[in-house]
């Protein structure tokens, strides 16, 4: 569904088309205020059709994840979590942080864990007990070729790669390594806490004290597993609580009937109202991102598209994946206790959630009010750096949803103007994009692909200028000449580089300073200018800055040192008269000229815009 401005509003798919659309319209239906706030926006409809169901569910879940449309139950969260890799398929394997799983055959993946801390002290603790390499040496090919790194002077690898340890013994090392990620401690507690006492016996204090530490540490990681099933499958167990505009979903990830980990998930609750229907946007959403599908899924409630999303998972695991509702018994109070979790983390967290979207989705529509815009979602700003006009660089960053979006910050290296000129490199740097955008639209077009998945191809909603009257028109010079209409707004500061206002159509809009929306416009100015700069000195710092004065025709490295060291720094060089430039050595009248001419040129566009 689409609304008069052809954004995409709403995603959804059915067996009748006809059948599902008309519900919609009919008055005699009990429709939500949502429903029928989404009905009145409605402008077309467009449609594919597909083979099968399977592909109708597949098709509708990356659709949503590209477009997110705001009357579709959306998954607020994009986590992606992080496995331990073991490469089995070595002859020295070793065990590696990783964050997508590979089907390779040679690798064995545990997790996924809910944070990156945890794989990291995971696998300190796997190095300390069991020393198991953690080098990218191909092994046995390289054994003796280079001298043993830290880790084996520190006792924390057996060196595999001098030939001290056997295959076969390092192997069998390994195996225990793999035992402990599987969850089976007690042979471990049991050896440690027997090596602990004859260390004492010994009076070998030193080592006792190593081997306590060790146990318990692995002591601490055996009491996480607090929940257990007496069958030893991997499953995901899936329960939600809602309320009248926020659900929360919680996840307990059981493997080999261990829970591992846990984590929650935030969802925007639109025409989906109903438990079943919630659980259904999500756990389409959630599996259509993570790497791993368990064996098993137990949720709260049955699915709407049950048979359909089991044949779908079991597609992307490789083997049957079922689909559960427990009715009874240890798997019926694992849900509920998955759902209890989830209801207080909607509790705990209700405040903060609306904070955080006063700060974000609130703050762009503060913004858009103040304009006269409605339904803005992404805003690019653009910034320019130099020093005293050598390697101009322009910076484009974007916000989506109030929250800055790095993949599509793009920077411009200026190429076309010389000098300190930033109305000019400006110019560049807007034409470029948008140009670069609809030629690749263009492209997109012939190929019969789709222009939105261009790196380019996404235009703003608003665009955002640092700067007043003058940077506005030189945006919105550029668009005209291109024929694009996208509304551009300038941030205006004040006499001490504060801001103090938007300007739009000639019009200074002041804005309250306390308010989210000018925390928002300071945010994404302060990101335009931090973005900037950042890539200008990296170029600096690449040896590829030069002086502004090997701009200047005539000026070579002679006259240049001569400039330099009379009148120290370009600024000094600037202020001069043709007459103090001339009395220069190495200089001569028309190469003053030059210079003073070069620095007291007018830029272009000087004269036609002011900038506020």
């Amino acid at each position: 569904m689409h609304n008069n401005r052809d954004e995409i509003i709403y995603i959804g798919k059915a067996i009748s088309l006809k059948n599902r659309v008309r519900q919609y319209f009919q008055s005699s239906r009990n429709k939500t205020a949502k429903i029928e706030q989404m009905v009145s926006h409605i402008a077309w409809f467009e449609y594919i059709l597909t083979d099968s169901e399977l592909e109708a569910l597949v098709l509708e879940c990356n659709l949503i994840k590209e477009h997110r449309p705001r009357y579709n139950t959306m998954l607020k969260d994009d986590k992606s979590y992080p496995y331990i890799k073991a490469t089995v398929g070595e002859d020295f394997p070793r065990l590696l942080f990783a964050r997508d799983l590979k089907k390779d055959g040679r690798s064995k993946y545990f997790g996924p864990y809910t944070s990156a801390g945890a794989v990291k002290d995971t696998l300190d603790l796997i190095h300390k007990l069991y020393r198991i390499r953690t080098c990218s040496r191909s092994l046995p090919k390289d054994i003796g070729k280079d001298r043993p790194c830290l880790n084996y002077h520190i006792k924390q690898c057996d060196g595999p790669c001098q030939g001290y340890i056997s295959k076969e013994d390092y192997q069998k090392n390994f195996g225990l390594a793999l035992d402990f990620l599987g969850g089976r401690y007690d042979p471990l507690l049991k050896k440690l806490e027997s090596d602990m006492q004859k260390a004492s016996e010994a009076l070998d204090f030193e080592k006792a004290i190593e081997y306590r530490e060790l146990l318990n540490s692995v002591k601490q990681v055996a009491q996480k597993q607090k929940i257990t099933s007496s069958s030893m499958e991997d499953r995901d167990i899936v329960a939600m609580a809602k309320d009248e505009k926020d659900a929360v979903v919680q996840v307990f990830f059981i493997r080999e009937g261990k829970l591992i980990g846990r984590d929650h998930f935030h969802l925007s609750v639109a025409t989906a109202e109903q438990e079943q229907d919630i659980l259904d946007s999500f756990v389409k959403q959630f599996y259509a991102g993570t790497p791993f599908i368990p064996r098993e899924l137990w949720v709260q409630y049955p699915l709407a598209d049950q048979e359909i999303i089991s044949e779908w998972l079991s597609g992307k695991r490789g083997q049957k994946v079922k689909v559960v509702v427990p009715k009874k018994g240890e798997k019926e109070r694992l849900v509920e206790l998955a759902a209890r979790n989830a209801a207080l983390v909607l509790s705990q967290d209700k405040e903060r959630i609306k904070r955080e979207e006063l700060r974000t989705i609130g703050a762009m529509n503060q913004i858009g009010g103040l304009i006269g815009i409605e339904g803005i979602r992404r805003i690019e700003a653009f910034d320019i750096s130099n020093t005293s006009g050598v390697e101009s660089v322009g910076s484009m960053v974007v916000y989506e949803d109030g929250r800055p979006k790095r993949s599509d910050y793009r920077k411009f290296k200026i190429r076309t103007v010389r000098g300190p000129n930033d109305y000019a490199s400006m110019e560049e740097v807007l034409t470029r994009r948008f140009s670069h955008g609809m030629e690749e639209a263009k492209e997109l077009v012939r190929e019969g692909g789709d222009i939105r998945m261009g790196s380019f191809t996404r235009f703003p909603d608003l665009i955002m200028m640092d700067g007043g009257r003058g940077q506005v028109n030189i945006a919105l010079e550029v668009l005209d000449r291109l024929g694009l209409h996208i509304p551009v707004c300038g941030m205006v500061k004040d006499d001490n580089h504060r801001t103090r206002g938007l300007y739009y159509e000639n019009v200074e809009v002041p804005i309250d300073r306390h308010s989210e929306g000018f925390r928002l416009i300071t945010r994404i100015q302060d990101e335009a200018h931090r973005f900037a700069i950042e890539y200008h000195r990296s170029l600096r710092g690449k040896g590829q800055v030069k002086s502004v004065l090997d701009d200047i025709p005539g000026i070579g490295p002679a006259r240049r040192k001569a400039l330099m060291r009379q009148f120290k720094d370009i600024e000094a060089i600037r202020s001069a008269s043709v007459e103090m430039l001339e009395e220069t050595p190495q200089m001569n009248r028309r190469a003053a000229e030059a210079v003073y001419a070069f620095f007291h040129k007018a830029p272009e566009g000087e004269k036609m815009h002011d900038n506020m």
